[in-house]
């Protein structure tokens, strides 16, 4: 198909909305759709605790980096899904280890999201110089279509001599993920939206508890064991040696915590009751050592060779980390 005729196809979706609900600008001034006229215009919807939106960034930010000199220019817009994840602070930092230097509006009031009458963490829209949008793409994939999308554009503005669409080559965290063995779901562990909770008894909202596991864990059920606080988001551990089972079907297997009010927790994971070895995520060591730090996505697991369906364990050896939500890849 050419160019010109793919161009062509292109429908006009909406207008760009403005970003004056922002309730706080990282890496720029406020930006506003009027002063954008003339760009081509990339919005990317994310909250850094998202593994979903953690896998796209790479090419969000080959993108950014290649055509920004030939009139594109990305926006990055953090709407948070967790408490955690108000903290202006807490996102900067984030951001700057994951080396997004571009624009970003900080949507602690949906006020972005609502504008763009969005639903999904990560929302991808393309916009033309006049302000329209082209294109947009909910979820992960999809980028040899944007990347299509944003050079026509930038051809119709009139940008001569495009370079080459960069070479992107995910590693670590933001590798895809092994979708063909994905039996995981995400999964919550506050109240508010937790499911497959297997411990006897059920949870106890808002007040500390003492749980333990059943014998037997079915596929993608999980269960608390030792003293713990639940809450809307949250379970934490108020004792030593606290503990998450969790028996998943994944490749990856990641976990947002958040360490104690002051100073850190040390935890330790195992799979099927032993070290993960050569199976350990970026977070963790060959023998299943961590550090709960700050508050972020961990990598705790990523298995090689054949995956099979396998009781993940971590311990919490100090008191005071919180647990949020398991996702997979």
């Amino acid at each position: 198909m050419s160019e010109l005729f793919e161009r062509l196809r292109l429908p006009f979706e909406a207008r760009l909305p403005e970003f004056t609900g922002a309730t706080a600008w990282l890496n720029s001034e406020p930006l506003s759709s009027i002063g954008l006229r003339g760009k081509v215009v990339l919005v990317d919807f994310g909250t850094f605790t998202c593994i979903n939106w953690i896998r796209t960034l790479p090419y969000v930010r080959g993108w950014a980096t290649t055509y920004g000199e030939s009139g594109l220019v990305t926006i990055g817009v953090q709407t948070p899904e967790f408490e955690i994840e108000h903290d202006v602070d807490l996102v900067r930092r984030a951001l700057q280890a994951m080396h997004v230097e571009y624009p970003v509006a900080v949507d602690n009031d949906y006020a972005v999201w609502n504008a763009f009458a969005n639903q999904y963490w990560p929302a991808l829209y393309i916009a033309d110089p006049e302000g329209h949008i082209r294109h947009h793409h909910f979820g992960e994939g999809g980028y040899d279509k944007s990347e299509r999308v944003i050079r026509h554009l930038l051809r119709d503005a009139g940008a001569p001599d495009l370079p080459d669409a960069p070479a992107v080559h995910p590693e670590g965290i933001e590798a895809a993920a092994d979708w063909h063995d994905v039996r995981s779901p995400e999964t919550y562990v506050g109240v508010a939206r937790s499911q497959s909770f297997a411990s006897p008894g059920g949870a106890v909202f808002g007040q500390s508890n003492a749980y333990s596991a059943p014998p037997r864990l079915d596929l993608n059920e999980w269960a608390l064991v030792g003293n713990w606080t639940i809450g809307r988001e949250v379970g934490s551990a108020n004792e030593p040696n606290s503990r998450i089972v969790y028996r998943f079907h994944a490749r990856d297997l990641n976990l947002i915590l958040t360490p104690p009010p002051e100073g850190v927790a040390r935890f330790r994971v195992a799979i099927d009751g032993e070290p993960p070895g050569e199976g350990h995520g970026l977070d963790v060591d060959a023998d299943g050592n961590g550090v709960v730090s700050e508050s972020r996505l961990y990598q705790l697991v990523r298995q090689r060779g054949p995956i099979r369906d396998a009781r993940f364990e971590i311990e919490f050896l100090d008191p005071g980390a919180s647990a949020l939500c398991f996702t997979f890849g």
